[in-house]
């Protein structure tokens, strides 16, 4: 049966775990409040150092978090993981919520950086900018370009957003004010933010796919939205269309994406997520001409990053010491564990 973590004396400082992505800034906010152990990386030759230290770990922060339900039972006093990104797919988080320990994400600091991401995934898959700069640098730029190498507008497209949470709703805002765009988008609910202020139309997913020029997906990975992108997903939408993935790779069908793309399908696509990451060197999609590929950058920019870790920092000291975090995924579940 779960457990919910041992309470912690008020006088007690917490053991904190910090695992990659933290500066020196963040790390001294950590131990002014705790005692940390800081592990830049895992490899083989830590691991059992971290092991030992999560085995007395009140707090775990960090990116790319590796956590299972196994060392969840080897971590008995764990009250918080921060982790530095707003996606938590690779928690377990239903675990946790038995378990009342609080999760802790960073929403908000990277709506815009994410979104810029995929606008600019939107400009290189429609003006072929990848495949034509290749073009100049290996020197096969030997004439005037002509329709052999022409694009596709983005001013004035369909813009389909699947998803239209905090960064689906910023690509949103650039494609109807910045690009005059005509906004579809599928969401649980109605945005009436969205309808207002951008005439974004609310609709069915297969009415977006088939109306859309560019689809672009922002939803957040689960059960429900695994494969949301298959075969007969892909089917449904234009030949002409491009599909833009910012979201998480398992969102779409890989091999179905691989198809549709060499069978003209659909005519281009535009990637910063994949099933795995990184992504295999002989992989089809880093060959393809109308594919571009990034290695999952959304975020990835000094000034977002840094942000992150700081709002990853407050989450846990305010969770550990304060009067709450800012930003929590299962607060009911934790405060339930901390009345048990």
């Amino acid at each position: 049966m779960d457990k919910a973590p041992a309470a912690r004396d008020r006088g007690q400082a917490p053991r904190i775990v910090a695992l990659r992505r933290l500066g020196e800034e963040e790390l001294a906010a950590l131990n002014e409040v705790g005692q940390v152990d800081y592990f830049e990386d895992l490899n083989e030759g830590n691991r059992e150092a971290f092991e030992a230290a999560m085995a007395s770990a009140h707090g775990l922060i960090g990116g790319k978090l590796e956590l299972d339900e196994a060392m969840l039972e080897r971590s008995p006093n764990l009250e918080v993981v921060s982790t530095i990104s707003v996606g938590y797919d690779q928690l377990p988080l239903e675990a946790m919520n038995r378990r009342g320990i609080l999760l802790c994400n960073t929403p908000d600091v990277l709506t815009e950086t994410t979104a810029d991401t995929a606008f600019a995934l939107i400009m290189a898959t429609q003006r072929r900018l990848v495949e034509l700069s290749c073009m100049v640098r290996e020197g096969r730029w030997t004439s005037h370009v002509g329709p052999d190498q022409f694009g596709h507008d983005v001013h004035g497209k369909a813009l389909g957003i699947v998803g239209a949470g905090r960064i689906g709703a910023a690509i949103a805002r650039r494609g109807a004010l910045g690009f005059g765009m005509s906004v579809l988008y599928t969401a649980r609910a109605p945005k009436p933010e969205l309808e207002q202020h951008l005439g974004a139309e609310h609709c069915s997913l297969d009415e977006l796919l088939a109306r859309a020029d560019i689809v672009c997906l922002a939803v957040p990975y689960s059960d429900d939205t695994h494969h949301l992108i298959d075969a007969d997903a892909l089917a449904r939408m234009k030949p002409s269309a491009a599909l833009i993935n910012i979201a998480r790779g398992k969102v779409v069908d890989e091999t179905a994406l691989i198809e549709a793309l060499e069978q003209g399908t659909i005519r281009a696509a535009g990637l910063d997520v994949f099933t795995r990451e990184p992504l295999d060197a002989d992989s089809p999609l880093a060959r393809m001409d109308n594919v571009v590929v990034l290695p999952h950058i959304g975020s990835a920019t000094h000034e977002t990053r840094a942000a992150m870790a700081r709002r990853a920092v407050d989450n846990l000291i305010g969770a550990l010491v304060g009067e709450g975090p800012v930003n929590a995924v299962n607060k009911a579940s934790w405060r339930a564990g901390r009345a048990s």
